[in-house]
C-alpha cells in the first residue's frame, strides 16, 4: 500500500495539473471506487460537474482535491489505486475506474484502480480537512506536528515500537516498509516495550523515520511492481535504496548479517538480527 512518500509524490503531480480548473464532466466507469459516497455515482457525477479545484492537500495516506464551494474530492490509493493524467481521447487504460474531464479541453484525469481497495467519495465542508479524516494524528512532515505530545503518546501504550509507528492515531503516513527502514537505521528491534523508552529514543526513532521517508520522496518513492506510479506514469526508486525492508537474505548493509524476514500483524517484518537484537522486554 502506498505510504506518506508515495501518496505526496501523487498529490504534487496533481497539484502542477489540477489546481484552477474547472471540471466538465465526470464519468464513473465502475461503482465500487465511489462505494463511500453513499448518495451513489450518479448523485457523484452530478455535484462535481461546474466545480472549480483548489490545490490538492494530504494527511498522512489521505489525499483531497480542495473545491472552490467548501467541498472536496477525497481519494485514498488502497493497493492499487492510481491517478494518472493524460491527453483527451488516449487510449483508455485496462483498470479506468473514474475520469475527469476539464472546460478548458485540456488534458483528463484519470483513477485506475486494478484490486479496487482504494476509492473517491465528495466531502461536504471538506476543503479544509474532511471530517472522514479528522481523527487521523498528524504526519511527521506536518509543520503542525506535536512532537511532545507524539512522544508522550507512545510511552503512555504499552505496545511494541513498530505497532506504535503504524497506529495513525500516534502519527500518519507511516507503513510497514518506512517503519522497517526507521528501525533498522535506530538499531531497534520492532517489539521494543514502548513504555520502558525514553523520551530521547522516541525522538530518535521519529528523525530516522521523516530522514527514511525524505530520502523517498527525493525519488518519487517506493515502486515494487506496477501498481504504483506517479501521474505521469514513471515509477519511484526508493526500492534501490532499502536497507531491510523486502530485503530478506540479503546481508545487512551495517554488519553483513542476512536480513531476516519475521511474521508480524498478519504481514512481514525485516530486521537484522545483530543489529536489531530481540528485547528482554518484547512486546509483540
Amino acid at each position: 500500500m502506498p505510504e506518506l512518500p508515495e501518496v505526496e509524490v501523487v498529490r504534487r503531480g496533481l497539484a502542477e495539473f489540477t489546481t484552477g480548473r474547472t471540471i466538465d464532466a465526470v464519468e464513473v466507469l465502475h461503482p465500487r471506487p465511489v462505494r463511500r459516497h453513499l448518495a451513489g455515482p450518479d448523485d457523484f457525477v452530478a455535484k462535481l460537474k461546474g466545480q472549480t479545484l483548489g490545490t490538492p492537500a494530504r494527511r498522512g495516506k489521505y489525499l483531497w482535491l480542495p473545491l472552490e464551494s467548501g467541498d472536496a474530492v477525497l481519494a485514498h490509493l488502497g493497493m492499487s489505486g492510481q491517478f494518472r493524467v493524460q491527453p483527451v481521447g488516449a487510449v483508455d487504460e485496462k483498470h479506468l475506474r473514474v475520469r475527469f474531464r476539464f472546460a478548458d479541453n485540456g488534458g483528463e484525469v484519470r483513477f485506475l484502480d486494478q484490486r479496487m481497495f482504494g476509492g473517491l467519495s465528495y466531502s461536504g465542508g471538506g476543503a479544509e480537512l474532511p471530517d472522514e479524516i479528522a481523527h487521523i494524528a498528524r504526519d511527521p512532515f506536518d509543520p503542525l506536528f506535536d512532537e511532545d505530545l507524539f512522544v508522550a503518546g507512545v510511552r503512555k501504550r504499552k505496545t511494541g515500537l513498530k505497532r506504535a509507528l503504524l497506529d495513525q492515531s500516534l502519527v500518519s503516513g507511516v507503513g510497514n516498509i518506512y517503519a522497517d527502514e526507521a528501525l533498522w537505521r535506530a538499531k531497534l528491534h520492532y517489539a521494543r516495550a514502548t513504555d520502558t523508552m525514553k523520551p530521547l529514543q522516541i525522538r530518535e526513532i521519529l528523525r530516522h523515520a521523516r530522514e527514511v521517508m525524505a530520502s523517498a520522496l527525493d525519488v518519487g518513492g517506493t515502486s515494487f511492481d506496477a501498481l504504483y506510479v506517479n501521474v505521469n506514469g514513471e515509477s519511484g526508486y526508493f526500492e534501490r535504496g532499502l536497507a531491510a525492508y523486502g530485503q530478506e537474505g540479503s546481508p545487512c548493509p551495517r554488519c553483513g548479517r542476512p536480513i531476516r524476514r519475521e511474521a508480524f500483524m498478519n504481514r512481514s517484518s525485516y530486521r537484522c538480527p545483530k543489529c536489531q537484537p530481540t528485547p528482554r522486554h518484547a512486546r509483540w
